[in-house]
């Protein structure tokens, strides 16, 4: 059995090595580095796959975020609601600009944003919602969308870990993930679902005005060289990486379709285990599974469940074992930790299994078979 790796980069890039090195090579026979003929292809593949007007393509996540937030106008002391149960980055931004994050507790089954504390958090200063569409599948967007419409606010979608994702409306008609807000943002890292091989990130909007904006902000605020319209950052994504995305993003389908199988295997061989519960699938929301993540019932220790399939060779991680309101940066009088009961058990309870395009047979076999022998005996 090939050694089992969380996210097994490895092995995806040999199945399109040849055409990922010609590309890199290209790129540097070219010599055209920074806003290449490679970024502005991808960027204009990009729109055509997530079917949205305008991708404007940058450095890295974090940087997507904080552009986004720039381009909306907001103000130091307006309020952002967003969830406590997500990677750091979403709050940071909001909080490096000088604006407040309102964080509210999630889905006990979704883990996206709890539409009903959404509701009870907003203000007079509140100005946006920002859902983390976590793990791979959509928040309520539906609700979220009807909530920001109610009371003018704009909506900020995290789709770092769900490109790919479709959402599904009631009224029958459905969108990529990343399109329905305001605006959408996203992360190439490489262990993403759609990853280059170092940092790079995009903006999505169908919405001219703000897209005029976000390429200004990226520039350094400038429309002419030398001239600035307004206060900017430098953030771009580089032509090598934009290459390798153009090599991938024809195979993003196909590597859904491969987490999607792995993440049926690990369902049916886990199902009716009551000390296990499996990630449930919205049928409003295709999961696209950048991550596999299980909750564990009271009772079993996830830390020795952890060491134990560390000893199998079967690496596990847990996302995230620290929410938001309990870090030290983000702790706030405002909130109590009763305040947020799910994301609570959430922390102390979930944890999850390799994930990625290349899971073979006999891989599956053993992480699950090891993960029930704990149980087993546990």
């Amino acid at each position: 059995m090939k050694k089992i790796q969380m996210v097994d980069l490895v092995s995806q890039y040999q199945k399109i090595q040849d055409q990922v090195d010609k590309a890199i090579l290209d790129v540097v026979r070219s010599s055209a580095y920074i806003n290449g003929p490679e970024v502005k292809a991808f960027q204009t593949e990009l729109e055509s796959y997530l079917d949205v007007k305008h991708v404007i393509p940058c450095a890295n996540g974090t940087d997507a975020l904080q552009i986004a937030m720039m381009a909306l106008g907001l103000k130091p002391g307006d309020e952002v609601i967003t969830a406590t149960f997500t990677y750091v980055a979403t709050a940071e931004v909001i909080a490096l600009l000088g604006l407040t994050p309102v964080l509210v507790d999630v889905d006990e089954d979704t883990f996206g944003l709890n539409t009903d504390q959404v509701r009870e958090a907003i203000g007079p200063k509140t100005k946006a919602i920002v859902p983390v569409h976590l793990f791979g599948q959509c928040a309520d967007l539906e609700t979220i969308m009807q909530i920001a419409k109610e009371h003018n606010l704009y909506v900020v979608e995290d789709t770092a870990q769900a490109i790919g994702s479709s959402y599904h409306f009631d009224n029958g008609s459905s969108a990529k993930a990343g399109t329905i807000g305001d605006i959408g943002t996203t992360s190439f890292f490489p262990s993403k679902n759609l990853g280059c091989f170092g940092d790079g990130g995009a903006i999505f909007t169908n919405n001219d005005e703000l897209a005029s904006k976000i390429r200004i902000i990226a520039n350094h605020g400038q429309t002419v060289r030398y001239y600035h319209d307004m206060i900017g950052v430098n953030s771009r994504l580089d032509s090598i990486q934009a290459a390798i995305l153009r090599c991938k993003l024809p195979h993003l389908d196909e590597y859904i379709k491969a987490r999607q199988a792995a993440a049926d295997y690990y369902d049916k061989a886990f199902a009716d285990i009551p000390e296990l519960k499996t990630p449930v699938r919205d049928s409003k929301s295709e999961h696209v599974f950048h991550q596999y993540t299980l909750q564990l019932a009271e009772g079993i220790d996830r830390n020795k469940l952890v060491e134990y399939l560390q000893s199998k060779d079967i690496p596990a991680m847990i996302y995230y074992p620290v929410a938001l309101h309990m870090q030290k940066a983000y702790q706030d009088e405002r909130y109590q930790k009763d305040d947020f009961p799910i994301t609570n058990r959430l922390v102390s309870r979930v944890f999850s299994l390799p994930m990625h395009t290349e899971l073979e047979k006999d891989q599956l076999e053993h992480i699950t078979s090891e993960v029930l022998n704990f149980i087993k005996n546990h």
